[in-house]
């Protein structure tokens, strides 16, 4: 999940420089309470190691097409986020994705002719800058302890994106994973919304796996996060009911990925 400085940018990121003793000697962190940059983002991206905690707050999908990714559903309509209000401040209790909480963090390649990645930040974030106050990300001309702990938590990342990856392509190659569609029936229409555009694990497929296959995946972990995926897609009504409880119902779109299109027949 590493990126290099450029225009293709990761979701919340405008601009990427990275951290240097020279250029940003002067510069602090400061906390900022409210997070404005995803008020309007319904989809998240999710590791592997955050599945356990994530399912009991919020569906956990798969992205559509070949390089399928892990994203925690917060809203099941673009734009629409039920767990922040208008400002970015969460409405109550919520499990904040490690891709947000990384936020102005990442590690990215500089030259992508080396495999060597660099902490990088976006400077148009309030949280970073040359501010009078906060807590310094240089002390001495070295990291200073915070810096430390933004790199480590940056290094964590990337080693949960890592073992992500492996655990979605382990999916694929046993044909786990299939188009999903979950409907939902609401006084408001005759006919229920159906959401697609996403992908889930085919439970069918689950449980005629051979002996030997579920063995594997048992022992190396990945059955409890199959079943963490699964039982969060129960949260989807939820999630629909907090949008309908906010003002931000579905709108109709006949299959239009990601939005509800009444079913037909």
């Amino acid at each position: 999940m590493a990126t290099a400085p450029a225009n293709n940018l990761p979701i919340f990121y405008n601009d990427l420089l990275p951290l240097s003793t020279m250029d940003h000697a002067d510069y602090k962190s400061r906390s900022v309470d409210a997070a404005p940059f995803l008020t309007s983002q319904h989809a998240v991206p999710l590791t592997i190691d955050e599945f356990v905690t994530a399912q009991r707050f919020a569906p956990i999908i798969f992205s559509a097409g070949a390089d399928s990714v892990p994203l925690l559903l917060m809203g099941l309509n673009e734009g629409v986020n039920v767990f922040l209000d208008d400002e970015g401040k969460l409405r109550g209790p919520a499990y904040v994705p490690a891709y947000v909480r990384r936020y102005p963090w990442m590690l990215a390649k500089l030259r992508p002719d080396s495999e060597e990645l660099s902490l990088c930040f976006d400077p148009t974030s309030p949280a970073v800058g040359a501010f009078e106050e906060g807590t310094p990300l240089f002390e001495d001309g070295k990291p200073s302890e915070l810096t430390q702990g933004v790199l480590k938590f940056c290094e964590d990342f990337e080693q949960a994106a890592a073992r992500t990856g492996q655990f979605v392509r382990e999916l694929q190659e046993m044909d786990l994973l299939m188009d999903g569609e979950v409907s939902i029936q609401t006084p408001i229409t005759d006919q229920p919304f159906v959401y697609r555009g996403f992908r889930m694990v085919n439970e069918d497929k689950l449980r005629d796996l051979r002996g030997d296959q579920l063995r594997k995946i048992n022992q190396s972990g990945m059955l409890p996060l199959i079943y963490a995926h699964l039982f969060s897609l129960q949260l989807m009504r939820e999630i629909f009911e907090s949008q309908i409880g906010q003002g931000k119902g579905p709108i109709a779109a006949p299959d239009a990925p990601g939005a509800p299109a009444p079913a037909e027949g």
